[in-house]
């Protein structure tokens, strides 16, 4: 299995933009309602927050706006357990961070988003903004190809964090998380190819692996195709069912590449669905969190798959579940013993 560092600073540390969402009320839509309900979001930290709601240590990297809307998001942040100590603040006069619009679905109306991310903070982000006692602090650095996609400066950090950390005896993890409003295709291959040797824990999709990188045969062919092209240890994928924008069905396959197991588990079946915003990231912090307690595939795999079936009915990007909360879930989806209609 993993090489897991111990005794540092950090469990886990994520580089990635933090955004603030601005979310039409209940259904209402974004071209009709005259208010917005906010919160904070991004792909990293909705991943490390749920890692550290589970009881593990966590921080996350990236850079705010030093005014007002950057101690929003600081507290946010404080709330979900997370460290800020590796924020970097911009006070420059064109400071800003992004922000992204949400509107929810109801069948047949799918839900909708519209961004507001270009030119922020994050975007200039320098290596030297980074204290290099900071590559030495963790015992896993997670980052996604959202931050890859962002701009030449963010791109740039990015891989040379992965290098840095993976000097150190870091794990080191990436979500492919393909966002076509960011980058083509071609560019993510191209740029992702780059920083796959460095990689020890790949999470992709069905539909990436085979449009974005080109693989072929089924999708156990093409997790295993990762870890051979790439000597990566552990792959994730996940698998989705749609009925409607308020039922889903859910579940996952994991591959570890050093004992050749492929873990699955049945599906959570029409998931009651509030907000998948976040949902994917809910997954990865599962199988992150499962990983760094246990080194245990199967256990990531089952705590993956719950705390994702929990997020999709909770408001907002980021998680709002602990440990307990997943491991009753967990046996619930297993039967396990007599099962209450009310926790009280």
């Amino acid at each position: 299995m993993l090489t897991l560092k111990e005794n540092r600073e950090f469990d886990a540390l994520a580089l990635g933009e933090i955004l603030l969402r601005l979310s039409a009320p209940s259904n209402e839509r974004i071209v009709r309602g005259d208010t917005f309900e906010k919160c904070a979001g991004g792909a990293e930290l909705n991943v490390v927050s749920g890692i550290s709601m589970m009881g593990l240590r966590t921080g996350i990297i990236s850079k705010v706006p030093k005014n007002d809307i950057g101690t929003y998001i600081k507290n946010h942040i404080r709330f979900c357990g997370v460290s800020d100590d590796c924020l970097i603040y911009d006070d420059s006069k064109d400071a800003r961070l992004g922000i992204y619009f949400y509107e929810n679905g109801a069948y047949p109306r799918k839900s909708s988003v519209v961004y507001d991310r270009r030119h922020t903070s994050i975007t200039k982000i320098t290596i030297d903004d980074i204290p290099e006692s900071t590559f030495s602090s963790t015992r896993l650095f997670h980052t996604t190809g959202i931050t890859l996609a962002l701009s030449p400066e963010t791109r740039a950090v990015t891989i040379e964090c992965i290098k840095r950390f993976k000097e150190n005896g870091t794990v080191i993890s990436f979500d492919v998380n393909f966002r076509a409003n960011l980058w083509d295709e071609a560019t993510a291959k191209q740029y992702i190819e780059e920083i796959l040797p460095y990689i020890d824990i790949l999470f992709v999709s069905e539909e990436t692996a085979r449009r974005t990188f080109g693989k072929t045969g089924t999708v156990q062919d093409m997790m295993k195709s990762f870890t051979k092209d790439y000597n990566i240890s552990v792959v994730a994928t996940t698998e989705r069912t749609v009925i409607s924008p308020k039922k889903h069905t859910f579940t996952s396959t994991i591959y570890d590449a050093t004992t050749d197991t492929f873990h699955t588990e049945a599906p959570y079946e029409k998931i009651e669905v509030i907000d998948r915003i976040g949902s994917g990231d809910a997954y990865v912090s599962g199988v992150l969190y499962g990983l760094l307690a246990y080194n245990d595939c199967q256990k990531a795999l089952e705590i993956g798959n719950a705390a994702s079936a929990i997020k999709n009915t909770i408001p907002g990007d980021l998680p709002s579940t602990d440990l307990n909360e997943i491991q009753r879930i967990i046996a619930s989806h297993k039967n396990i013993g007599p099962q209450s209609e009310m926790n009280r």
